[in-house]
């Protein structure tokens, strides 16, 4: 009999991870009892099919009861799904093979969210916990022929009221959502997905159903519950072992002999063991003989990602009972917080395999308001558009959900490091014994489940809470702190740590983001300034501040959230969306915008440096806006993340050796307003182009400092490089350089930001013609003796709309087909900002986008992600830049 389980693994250094199976002579027997249930609320007026897994608002919808809960306004239209109570029906028949098993187990994944769960009309247990699985035991309840499974759920937002109603010893805030958020209140007092309830970027659709699977696991001696196999590294004698650790739920005691073997590593041990009645942990270990032939596990840019073979055998007397398989990768990782020469406080960055590494990337939320709704598909398009943008790290944001198996299995496969937050963010948390319980449940499930991704790096406790009681949030008085801060650390350090360092001790923890890290630890757990840049991670927004004025920008050890607002394209929103919404200021903008003031604050950031659209024609006009919002916000990103990389060498007063730059956000929940850089639906906005050039591995960045120009050579390279840094200066009415300038070639170490080029802006241009700040612009690239290392940047001298000469491109453009991807050839008579190429509904990819072109002619190409032709790419074809939209 074939069982698919899941390998989890702990250790002290390196992780891996992997499916693997259970080829059983026992005969274990798992009935799969997804697919079509029945689905009623609480007075039986709606009855219908839904399928599981999934919920409540997909089951309406597939079955036609409410069209699109995206369109329009339905996020407050079909706010009563989740006022009701929910129950979902199956029956299925006892096989006779599964009758004679001895134990019998009922078996979910994962129930969203206050549930109770009967069979043949006998209560078996209640759920209240999204993130836990749940296991029931059953066999006395089954009968001959049909049983009747019912699970039934109640309105979560009714819950959370009545959970709230009940504490009445003190206040636990926030007590609702902003009311831009349009959501609902109490959230904290329930485990479920946070951002449910509402989120500055997303909607309140508070889920409920059965979201992940449902099955019935019956066995006559024994099952394999867990394992956990974990490399460890030890320096002091440089070898490798692999830590394993069985959980085995037993009928009755069993004895046997396992043998655990690498064959590529020629490792092999054999045990004699035992397993008492009930579920039991032993852990056993292997020597790698071979340590020094080991090959690691490195993030995207660093190296490759190869694994190894675990297989772990289980005889009976001399018969085979189980055997499981899966990929096991090496790698170590250390959380370097030591004394920095020159600076107070203290360092932040991951060593992997011995190496600082700066993380570069983004921070990811909930794909989508329905989990069901989320497949593999869309999984391995974001993630790989990641890897495509040059990014080696995502933090997995804690309002949200711990990612299905699958993300984190795409993210071994492609070197993506994942900053795992544990599911709490932006609000304080009820105490009581029972919520702590669940909360421990919800902990060590998750570790076990996830700690054997070499992927994941660290843990945190949570989403900003330190900063939120630091800095006052929610207004709590003077002589009521010391209560929350007892129960902030009961929370996060005497239960949530404490359980995370039990169960793995192979990465670091984290007690919140941003943190002062190991100095708010000794203040207490609760910095007075949690976003101090001498030490830990810090969030960093400021959307009224010019952006691109690097001086606003906190030089900090690590950035791991900052960001701007966009909107995104037009065939992104007409969808969800009529005619009358399409202008900046319609009811359908307003209600989309659920950051205070956002809509303002993006067009009062863009003014600063760009001239607002101001066409005739209504829906022009709205589509421009758009675009600029899009391009405000890249060149945003782009000016901060910049700042960030370049600081990573040095210290400057007290601050820098920055090694992180995650921005906020990567991907979209639905079609509205945020800062993400991919659009719901999965198309790159122009941040997520930039973001190709800004992250790679080798870069020039240019900045002013007292009128001084400043270019630095970035390399994430293991390898020294020589590079000199070439300028082109260009006029806004030329597609020829005015001039060019060399710099000397100077030694760019790996792992470095080196000043490459300095020369005040006023004797640069007096050697360049005519030019001046208001008519010339710049562009430098890296090169080596040979070629060019990196992409192209540039400098703007004043802001574009200040330029004098600038003028509308007449850009035309020819589509070609070619093997594997369409080319998209653009000539244009006059230098062109913010080159903007789209092709309306038609799904794919640019290879390069929102470019400033400063030649005549210049090819992109198109991927395709779905069949169309040169005709229907042409004629959907437009073509913006700056100048075109005023």
């Amino acid at each position: 009999m074939l069982l698919h389980v899941r390998l989890s693994g702990w250790a002290c250094w390196c992780l891996f991870s992997g499916v693997f199976s259970v080829f059983s002579l026992q005969q274990r027997l798992t009935v799969n009892l997804n697919g079509k249930w029945r689905l009623s609320n609480s007075n039986g007026s709606l009855l219908l099919p839904a399928q599981v897994p999934g919920c409540v608002h997909s089951a309406l919808q597939q079955q036609g009861y409410i069209t699109d809960p995206y369109f329009r306004f339905n996020d407050v239209s079909y706010r009563w799904i989740a006022l009701d109570n929910w129950t979902y029906t199956t029956t299925f028949t006892l096989s006779a093979e599964l009758s004679v098993k001895q134990k019998v187990l009922l078996v979910f994944d994962g129930v969203d969210t206050v549930g109770s769960v009967s069979l043949n009309g006998i209560a078996v247990g209640k759920t209240n916990n999204m993130f836990c699985r749940h296991d029931f035991s059953v066999k006395d309840l089954l009968k001959d022929g049909e049983n009747v499974l019912q699970v039934g759920l109640l309105s979560p937002i009714l819950y959370a009221s009545e959970q709230r109603k009940a504490h009445t010893s003190y206040v636990v805030p926030p007590e609702c959502p902003p009311g831009v958020q349009k959501g609902e209140c109490h959230v904290n007092f329930i485990r479920k997905e946070q951002s449910s309830f509402s989120w500055d970027w997303g909607p309140s659709f508070p889920t409920m159903g059965l979201w992940k699977g449902v099955r019935l696991e019956a066995f006559d001696i024994l099952q394999l519950v867990q394992v956990s196999s974990v490399p460890l590294y030890n320096d002091a004698f440089s070898q490798w072992r692999v830590q394993i650790e069985l959980l085995i739920d037993a009928v009755q005691t069993a004895r046997g002999q396992l043998t655990l073997s690498i064959p590529e590593l020629d490792s092999e041990q054999t045990f004699q063991t035992h397993f008492n009645p009930g579920k039991t942990k032993s852990n056993f270990t292997i020597l790698i003989n071979t340590a020094s032939q080991v090959k690691l596990w490195w993030p995207n840019g660093h190296g490759e990602q190869p694994f190894y073979r675990l297989t772990i055998r289980g005889f009976q007397d001399e018969f085979l009972i189980f055997s499981t398989e899966s990929k096991v990768y090496f790698r170590t990782v250390e959380l370097i917080q030591e004394p920095v020469v020159g600076s107070p406080g203290l360092s932040f960055y991951f060593r992997i395999n011995g190496k600082p590494i700066f993380l570069k990337g983004s921070n990811w939320i909930p794909v989508h308001s329905f989990q069901d709704q989320v497949t593999p598909d869309v999984l391995k398009n974001l993630l790989q558009s990641a890897v495509d943008a040059n990014m080696n790290a995502l933090r997995v944001w804690g309002g949200g959900v711990y990612e299905q198996d699958l993300f984190y299995e795409i993210c071994d496969e492609l070197g993506i490091m994942v900053w795992q937050d544990f599911m709490f963010a932006c609000a304080m948390y009820p105490t009581e014994t029972d919520f702590i319980q669940t909360v421990r449940e919800e902990v060590v499930q998750q570790v076990q489940r996830l700690k054997s991704h070499p992927s994941i790096i660290i843990w945190s406790g949570n989403n900003e809470n330190e900063a939120a009681l630091a800095t006052d949030w929610f207004d709590i008085p003077a002589s009521q702190r010391p209560k929350y801060i007892r129960d902030y650390v009961m929370l996060y350090v005497d239960n949530i740590k404490k359980l995370v360092q039990e169960e793995d001790q192979s990465r670091p923890f984290l007690v919140s983001s941003p943190t002062n890290g190991a100095e708010s630890e000794q203040e207490g757990w609760v910095a007075e300034n949690p976003y101090d840049p001498h030490y830990g991670d810090v969030h960093f927004y400021s959307y009224i501040l010019d952006c691109w004025d690097w001086r606003t920008f906190p030089r900090t050890r690590f950035a791991s959230e900052y960001g701007f607002q966009s909107w995104p394209s037009f065939s992104t929103l007409q969808p969800v969306s009529i005619k009358e919404d399409w202008s900046y200021g319609s009811n359908f903008t307003s209600h989309r915008q659920h950051h205070e003031d956002g809509n303002q604050q993006m067009i009062l950031q863009t003014a600063l440096h760009f001239h607002l659209p101001n066409a005739t024609d209504p829906l022009k006009r709205f589509t421009d806006t758009l675009y600029i919002t899009q391009v405000m916000q890249a060149q945003c990103v782009k000016t901060q993340t910049e700042f960030y990389r370049r600081s990573r060498s040095e210290i400057i007063e007290g601050k820098g050796h920055t090694m992180g730059a995650l921005y906020w956000q990567l991907n979209d929940i639905w079609q509205a307003p945020s800062w993400s850089s991919i659009e719901f639906g999965g198309k790159w906005k122009m941040l997520h182009y930039f973001a190709q050039s800004f992250f790679a591995a080798v870069f020039p960045v240019a900045f002013e400092e007292d009128d001084t120009l400043v270019i630095y050579a970035i390399s994430d390279l293991s390898r020294d490089l020589k590079l000199r840094a070439v300028v082109n200066v260009f006029s806004w009415t030329e597609l020829d350089p005015v001039c060019t300038l060399n710099s000397s070639m100077l030694l760019v170490p790996g792992g470095s930001a080196v000043a490459v080029f300095k020369q005040p802006v006023a004797s640069l241009l007096a050697g360049c013609g005519n030019c001046t700040r208001l008519t010339c612009l710049l562009t430098f690239q890296l090169e080596d003796d040979s070629s060019q290392q990196g992409p192209t940047n540039y400098h703007f001298l004043c802001s574009p709309k200040d330029a004098q000469g600038l003028r509308r491109p007449n850009i035309t453009v020819k589509v070609e087909e070619k093997k594997t991807c369409f080319s998209v050839t653009l000539h244009s008579d006059s230098v062109a900002p913010f080159v903007w190429l789209d092709v309306g509904n038609i799904p794919g990819r640019f290879s390069s986008n929102g470019f400033l072109m400063v030649s005549r002619n210049r090819t992109v190409d198109f991927n395709a992600w779905r069949p169309t032709s040169v005709a229907e790419l042409t004629a959907s074809l437009t073509i913006t830049s700056l100048r075109d939209i005023y």
